[in-house]
């Protein structure tokens, strides 16, 4: 996780989930940011307003986290100046797949999560590496905590695989607060098991009412 040696990346760590509904979407991503056994802060904002109605997520480097947030918004601003409109989730999903594919020989590297709503009013999460191979699912996990919670959401949700024809939503079938219900479980049950994961946890959600915020305590330890 440390900085050694020429190595020019550091991981620091926290972890990202989001879940896709019918007409909403959550996404969530702990406070802790920490390098080693070393906590930096224990209030630092994983997640990332990019426009009205979609939120990125990520984990990793923080360095080149907010450049890479800095690169979207400028993208976004010239966007709407050539457009008079705010881009919509997939289009951002898009733009955010070729941001990273282009920096694919010195990568930035950060494991995102997009969600949000699209032009349908359907909410939609975008899972990526840190080259810009992107899906569109209807849940992710991503960071240093990633590899507990993904069974669980496995378990409970049973998204339609991809490659079923005809192909399915892929969108869970949890009201809005039973999704932030699962969300904030599996958050609890992933600080107990992975150090860089803890503090608190911030829950965005996103529908067809605007952006709400809730915040929740986790272990400090």
């Amino acid at each position: 996780m440390a900085l050694r040696g020429n190595w020019m990346y550091e991981n620091n760590g926290g972890t990202c989930v989001a879940i896709a509904g019918a007409d909403y979407c959550v996404i969530a991503a702990d406070t802790r940011l920490s390098v080693g056994y070393s906590i930096y802060t224990r209030d630092y904002s994983k997640i990332c307003k990019l426009a009205d109605k979609c939120v990125m997520a990520s984990s990793g480097f923080q360095g080149d986290l907010k450049a890479l947030q800095k690169n979207l918004a400028a993208k976004h601003l010239i966007y709407q100046h050539q457009h008079n409109k705010q881009m919509s989730c997939p289009a951002m999903a898009q733009l955010l797949s070729n941001t990273l594919y282009y920096k694919r020989f010195f990568p930035y590297f950060t494991f995102n999560i997009l969600g949000g709503l699209d032009s349908d009013g359907k909410g939609c999460v975008f899972t990526y590496d840190a080259v810009g191979s992107y899906e569109r699912v209807g849940y992710s996990a991503q960071g240093t905590g990633a590899g507990l919670i993904i069974p669980v959401l496995d378990n409970q949700l049973k998204s339609p695989s991809p490659l079923l024809l005809p192909a399915k939503d892929a969108v869970t079938p949890l009201l809005e607060m039973e999704a932030v219900d699962l969300v904030k479980d599996v958050f609890a049950s992933a600080t107990e098991r992975d150090i860089y994961t803890g503090d608190k946890v911030e829950i965005l959600v996103i529908n067809a009412s605007g952006i709400r915020q809730e915040l929740m305590e986790l272990r400090k330890d």
